[in-house]
């Protein structure tokens, strides 16, 4: 066994760390690990990590594999099963599960957060969390409290689940996920756990969560927050993505939340709602790039370079009159954004607008939205109303999730969860 694994080890501090096989190959990254607690409050001994691999797939690799932690990086050797984890009884993960917890100094009976824990080899060959990094409650006007590190003995609480555990470290760890990767992180906590992230989460963090969910996940955890915390987080989403979850909690709810949603909001969602689902309209984002004719090449790149644009609607800009605003005046053409690219900043949209690309109505079919796409090469289609008004826009990963299964994110997981393979 490598000599660098003589070493204390802080978890928190390990999440995300990349692994690698013993020829350097790429395996994924760390995101967890398991122990399982023991009786008299002996420290606890470590089972394994928890690793996501390519496809967001979380697998269980022993301890035993693993042979080197060092400069930001564990080796593992031998197979490893890639079965998705799901912990059996007994096993508690780390992160999801221990850290924030309150728990008490025997010595003083004082209440301590946990903000992170040291696991360290034993000369068995067995890891064991010997050491608890805690914070005290903050004195006076200091918002946080000293830190110390204290052995695992020294502490006692960690038998009981915790109520309001808090999340702060474990947020900590999971804040540079993509919205997809912490949705599928959420998806293995178990649920009172779930909603404490999903309640300690930004709106507009929590939105990007949504719209990565399962529809079963995302209703669930949808009803388990607040009315109008529920409807800022609807705000927050892209607009079709609000509509598409409020068709799915019922009409009763999904009332008493557009009522509660910004005026403006709400008037976007519920006209999204008016159209079938698998429709162009029910499809559609009503929140496209728009400008008029006399708008220059350099306003539509600062238009598209906006972060918040997805970079299949940043594809191209739609030209319309006044007003601006979806539904807009009278659609013109679309401005595309590689002819955009090669025009001085001066030049006015008007002048290289394509007029030839026809627009579709809101009650086209999701097969003539996806053969429209596919026959010109498009990652978006404009949808206008009779009056050649720009409604909004279909984007090609629109008509990706309406063309796969229903509930694919979890069915995909549990396809995965029933193969096993070697890396």
């Amino acid at each position: 066994m490598n000599g660098n694994l003589n070493n204390r080890v802080f978890l928190a501090r390990l999440a995300g760390t990349a692994v690698f096989d013993p020829n350097g190959d790429p395996v994924g990254k760390v995101r967890d690990a398991v122990v399982s607690l023991r009786t008299n409050n002996q420290p606890p001994r470590i089972l394994g990590l928890v690793v996501e691999v390519p496809l967001r797939r979380r697998v269980f690799v022993p301890i035993t594999r693993v042979t080197s932690i060092e400069s930001g990086t564990v080796i593992i050797t031998g197979l490893v099963n890639m079965r998705r984890f799901e912990p059996r009884t007994g096993e508690i993960l780390v992160l999801g599960d221990l850290l924030d917890r309150q728990v008490k100094l025997i010595d003083g009976d004082e209440s301590v957060v946990v903000e992170d824990m040291g696991m360290e080899p034993t000369r068995t060959g067995d890891w064991l969390i010997t050491k608890i990094h805690v914070m005290r409650r903050g004195r006076g006007l200091r918002r946080k409290g000293a830190t110390s590190t204290v052995a695992w003995e020294e502490v006692q609480g960690f038998a009981i689940a915790e109520h309001n555990q808090g999340v702060a470290n474990l947020l900590s760890t999971l804040s540079n996920l993509r919205a997809a990767d912490l949705a599928a992180v959420l998806h293995d906590l178990a649920p009172k756990r779930r909603v404490e992230v999903a309640r300690a989460l930004d709106d507009e963090r929590l939105a990007d969560v949504l719209e990565e969910m399962d529809e079963s996940s995302r209703v669930s955890l949808l009803a388990e927050l607040e009315g109008e915390r529920a409807a800022d987080v609807l705000g927050e989403m892209d607009p079709d993505d609000a509509a598409d979850l409020l068709r799915e909690i019922g009409q009763e709810r999904a009332t008493a939340l557009l009522e509660l949603m910004e005026p403006e909001d709400a008037e976007d969602v519920a006209r999204l709602m008016s159209y079938e689902d698998y429709s162009a309209g029910g499809m559609m984002t009503t929140e496209p790039i728009v400008l008029s004719a006399d708008s220059t090449v350099a306003e539509a790149l600062a238009a598209i370079r906006q972060s918040e644009i997805s970079p299949a609607l940043a594809s191209q800009v739609y030209v319309t009159r006044a007003p601006l605003e979806t539904p807009t005046g009278r659609f013109i053409g679309i401005a595309h954004v590689q002819r955009i690219l090669r025009e001085p900043p001066a030049t006015l949209l008007g002048s290289i607008v394509d007029t030839e690309t026809q627009p579709l109505n809101t009650g086209a079919s999701l097969n003539e939205v996806s053969s429209y796409l596919a026959s010109y090469n498009l990652l978006a289609v404009p949808v206008v109303d009779p009056n050649e008004r720009l409604l909004g826009a279909v984007t090609v990963d629109d008509v990706l999730d309406h063309l796969l299964p229903e509930n694919w994110r979890h069915s995909q997981r549990a396809e995965n969860s029933r193969k096993e393979g070697q890396v």
